[in-house]
């Protein structure tokens, strides 16, 4: 746990998460979090997600063909460390501390879970990330 002046401000935090319909699941499953947690926070942070990613694939020049675009983007978020590293941190540093403490208990579970979902929003806004 972190000192007082360094805490998290949680209420802060889940006060500006949006709200998304969530299948009820028991309180402390991977399944429970993915949709108390991971959706909302992809959900707000998906302006950000698909930039990071268009800044991604214009800084290291990758040309993606219209053809397939689909397929250059998810082999990207599936092989490069460095973008999938920047895309759990977008979304991690938005948990709660309680959240963040779950979140190292299941570290591996969740981290697939996370780019699972975030790869599935990047392509099915494909069109954004291009044009960005």
């Amino acid at each position: 746990m972190l000192p007082a002046p360094y805490s998290r401000p949680d209420a802060a935090l889940l006060a500006l998460r949006p709200a998304v319909a969530a299948a009820p699941a028991d309180a402390d499953t991977v399944g429970a979090f993915l949709h108390a947690t991971l959706r909302p926070v992809l959900k707000q942070q998906n302006d950000l997600l698909l930039a990071a990613v268009a800044d991604f694939v214009r800084d290291h020049h990758i040309v993606l063909v219209p053809t397939d675009q689909h397929h250059q983007l998810a082999e990207l978020l599936a092989r490069n460390t460095k973008l999938r590293y920047t895309v759990v941190g977008l979304v991690t540093g938005l948990f709660t501390s309680a959240e963040y403490a779950f979140y190292r208990q299941h570290r591996p579970e969740l981290n697939r879970r996370l780019l699972e979902l975030a790869r599935q929003r990047v392509l099915d806004q494909a069109d954004t990330v291009v044009a960005l």
